[in-house]
């Protein structure tokens, strides 16, 4: 099949998935809970919430409450989305790194390690705790929920490396107790770039921040990075 110039992927049509309608239904319960929404209104939207097929019918239920988090991706051109189709590898451009639904809150590692990497949505807010145990966070090709978001890493007797690219800002402000709260990445993205603040504690153990490093060309012209 051909696909004509111009036409585009519809992020409003896209299946809503479990994880999402339950996103909406926390912050609906939450609104409730601080007396934004009457008892009547939240059920009235949580028929809404499980009664959803796509993304565009769950966003606007929370799009009046301050914890809204946008569920619709940024629309991708036909030609653009076959070129990251042919190089998935590659980082997402800056532009487009912000938006989008966030995948994953959190990585729990206790004497056992966690990673979250290759294409994922990072939310507002994300945990890493590593007890005895290592977090691996690869940020070099997902996207943020909101144009900064806070990693609060903290790390017991253990391990969390973040692993960031060029094209975003960093600013840490960890602290380090018997243990080490590295900042290598030094990385000032261009202007409108996503930022990603660091917090938390490394208590005889370690968090590292550090950048992508380009690697050799490959084959089909791509650069590929290593941590």
């Amino acid at each position: 099949m051909t696909i004509e110039p111009g036409n585009s992927v519809e992020p409003t049509r896209m299946r809503a998935s479990n994880d999402d309608r339950e996103q909406v239904a926390r912050t609906l319960n939450t609104a409730m809970a601080e007396g934004r929404l009457t008892p009547v209104e939240l059920a009235e939207r949580l028929d809404q919430v499980y009664a959803a097929r796509t993304l565009g019918e769950l966003e606007p239920l929370t799009r009046d409450l301050p914890e809204h988090r946008p569920l619709i991706p940024p629309a991708i051109s036909a030609p653009e989305s076959a070129a990251r189709s042919a190089s998935p590898n590659a980082p997402a451009a800056p532009v487009r790194r912000i938006g989008g639904a966030a995948t994953s809150s959190g990585a729990v590692a206790v004497m056992s390690g966690a990673q979250r990497k290759g294409p994922w949505g990072v939310p507002a807010q994300f945990n890493a705790v590593a007890f005895w145990g290592g977090v691996e966070l690869d940020l070099t090709q997902a996207t943020f929920a909101t144009p900064t978001v806070t990693i609060t890493a903290v790390a017991i007797m253990g391990g969390i490396e973040i692993v960031v690219p060029d094209d975003v800002t960093v600013v840490c402000n960890g602290v380090g107790i018997m243990g080490g709260f590295d900042d290598k990445a030094h990385v000032q993205g261009p202007p409108g770039a996503p930022v990603i603040r660091v917090n938390g504690l490394a208590f005889w153990g370690g968090v590292e921040i550090k950048r992508a490093k380009p690697r050799a060309v490959e084959g089909d012209g791509r650069i590929s990075l290593e941590k």
